[in-house]
């Protein structure tokens, strides 16, 4: 396979550079201290088709190639600054849209895809709980069937997005007995009677995310919401954390290549001793490492 950049891929990373300078700048430092979600940026992302990139073009996407979107989101992370605004987008995108577009029925897809494509709706994955972390194996939120529905009963927590999501992926037990054959998909909307979102918790470097608790408390939901089949979470899971594991730190390689270069034109034009300070064998050992590290 040829790994190497097509002028369309270079292409692409120019356009988004100049769309991010262009319609994503805020006051970053206001924006991080008041935890403050820029949706205005978000719904020109989907206008520019970013949330989209890997969604087939039947759904309202791009149908884009994966080494085409993370070549995209590379240069998403380069030229935007908002680290918790970009840990949002990657959330929404691989642990959500992914599973959905893989195990989603027709007609959730159809509903569904073409929302989350363009922007106008958020998505939120939930599956980590207070008492188990990430531990899926361990979580206590069930999910009672009764007739043509469900009745989801229990805790999330550091929910991305939570506090402004349209969709949340919602991770529980149809039985605890039976552990990971027990687990199973439910596809919630926000305002859904029974689903509660919490205030906002702060977290270092991502308060902009929007990282809530969310509470089920006799919360109905159809069957024809449940994501998969019962008893497919365990797999539907994996699916999310391979997208993530593998693609997830995109917009990170874009960041770290931004403050490599910002690093080193300071190292250039600030002077000690009447010298630039990248002269200094520390000071260049360092800009080394960071290359090496990017």
């Amino acid at each position: 396979m040829d790994f190497s950049i097509t002028p369309e891929q270079e292409r692409l990373r120019k356009e988004v550079i100049q769309f991010a300078h262009q319609s994503l700048s805020c006051d970053m430092i206001k924006h991080d201290r008041e935890a403050i979600f820029n949706r205005d940026a978000w719904q020109k992302c989907g206008e520019f088709g970013v949330q989209g990139w890997l969604i087939p073009t039947n759904y309202g996407g791009k149908g884009f190639d994966i080494l085409t979107a993370i070549y995209g989101m590379q240069a998403l992370g380069y030229s935007c600054k908002d680290n918790g605004f970009l840990f949002g987008m990657n959330a929404h995108i691989w642990a959500c849209e992914m599973p959905l577009l893989a195990f989603g029925s027709d007609a959730q897809k159809e509903k569904y895809l073409p929302l989350l494509a363009s922007g106008q709706w958020i998505a939120s994955h939930s599956a980590t709980e207070p008492q188990a972390g990430s531990d899926i194996f361990n979580l206590k939120t069930t999910a009672q069937k009764k007739d043509d529905k469900y009745i989801l009963n229990g805790a999330k927590h550091y929910v991305t997005n939570g506090a402004v999501a349209d969709l949340f992926i919602v991770f529980a037990s149809v039985d605890l007995a039976l552990g990971e054959k027990g687990l199973t998909v439910f596809l919630i909307e926000k305002n859904t009677p029974g689903l509660v979102v919490t205030p906002v918790i702060s977290t270092m470097g991502d308060r902009t995310a929007q990282v809530t608790r969310l509470k089920l408390e006799n919360c109905e939901v159809p069957v024809s919401h449940r994501l998969g089949a019962e008893g497919a979470g365990m797999t539907i899971f994996s699916h999310s954390m391979e997208w993530e594991r593998g693609f997830i730190l995109g917009t990170a390689v874009g960041t770290m290549e931004r403050i490599l270069e910002k690093s080193m034109e300071y190292a250039r034009k600030h002077k000690q001793f009447g010298q630039s300070i990248s002269k200094f064998q520390l000071v260049s050992t360092k800009l080394v490492d960071m290359k090496i590290s990017k």
